[in-house]
């Protein structure tokens, strides 16, 4: 006999209970949990996979190619007759490009945050906030033609005649900085935002001025949050890949000289790519060796940004 068959007078008067509808929500939400597991693990998976994909060519790669020649190398001719690998250019030109980006969407970027945040009425942030993210959806392509055609002849060139390049590391930097402005600015104001409205009342009330409780009260209390919006910003400019192989350049940099043209990881590999290299050779398993130097540089700015988010966070009851 089971619970549904005992009578009601047998059970207290009480109506039996149904345990299959449990049951079945059990199964459901089970499933449910393998299904989520299961699209958590694939993002995982993935990742696994480049990383072991770029460990084994890179390993073939410096096979043939010393590892400190490769780092500490200052000549890269990877695609001329007499190959040279030594990094350094490629990431000489990086490091230039998203300096320049960062001198661009930082201050930009802090100042659109703290306006939004603290100045602008929730009607005029409506409207600014949407406006600046339209930014983000801009193809990089389209910022790469904008520097190419705009920045370099129509901005800097006439600024200084005869000092550009047509194609230098400036314009795509700014046009980089242009792209990351959003990145920066949004998360920047998510983190002033964040900063309790009491904070504001006690700075308020000691007689400090809107802008000095924003510059000295409300800045310091996000300050996590705004260096991991720089870090995240600057690892997405090193990453950034049209924007400077159509503004930047494919010659690897001999020196820090923003009005010439350098060439950086991410366009040597685009350029290795879109050429005619043989598939096996060293020069096509070289760009395994600058993409896994490249994942690492990327991989250090987030492990770092989520340890300054950790290291400079503070409760505020």
């Amino acid at each position: 006999m089971t619970v549904r068959d005992i009578p009601a007078s047998e059970s207290g008067g009480r109506p039996p209970l149904d345990l299959s509808g449990s049951r079945n929500r059990s199964v459901s939400e089970t499933a449910i949990g393998v299904i989520l597991f299961l699209f958590a693990a694939f993002s995982v998976v993935t990742t696994i996979g480049i990383v072991v994909i770029l460990l084994y060519e890179a390993a073939l790669f410096f096979q043939d190619i010393a590892l400190p020649k490769f780092l500490f190398g200052n000549t890269w001719t990877a695609l001329f007759q007499d190959p040279e690998f030594g990094v350094l250019p490629l990431v000489r030109g990086t490091l230039m490009t998203t300096l320049i980006a960062l001198f661009v969407a930082v201050p930009l970027g802090l100042m659109s945050a703290i306006y939004l945040s603290e100045y602008a009425s929730p009607r005029m942030r409506s409207y600014l906030k949407p406006s600046l993210e339209l930014l983000a959806g801009v193809p990089t392509i389209v910022y790469g033609y904008f520097a190419l055609t705009f920045i370099t002849p129509q901005l800097l060139q006439p600024l200084f005649p005869g000092v550009f390049q047509p194609l230098n590391a400036a314009s795509a930097g700014i046009a980089m900085g242009i792209m990351i402005l959003p990145m920066m600015a949004s998360l920047s104001e998510d983190a002033l935002r964040g900063v309790p409205n009491s904070l504001r009342e006690a700075a308020y009330g000691l007689g400090a001025t809107k802008l000095e409780t924003s510059v000295r009260v409300v800045l310091p209390a996000a300050v996590s949050g705004i260096i991991a919006a720089f870090i995240l910003s600057m690892s997405r400019a090193v990453g950034e890949t049209m924007i400077v192989a159509l503004a930047s350049g494919a010659r690897p940099a001999n020196g820090w000289s923003p009005v010439e043209g350098m060439q950086t990881m991410t366009g040597y590999i685009m350029q290795v790519f879109t050429g005619d290299v043989v598939y096996g050779s060293v020069q096509f398993r070289s760009l395994y060796a600058v993409g896994l130097l490249l994942f690492l540089m990327t991989l250090a700015m987030n492990i770092l940004s989520q340890w300054v988010a950790r290291r400079f966070r503070k409760d505020y009851q």
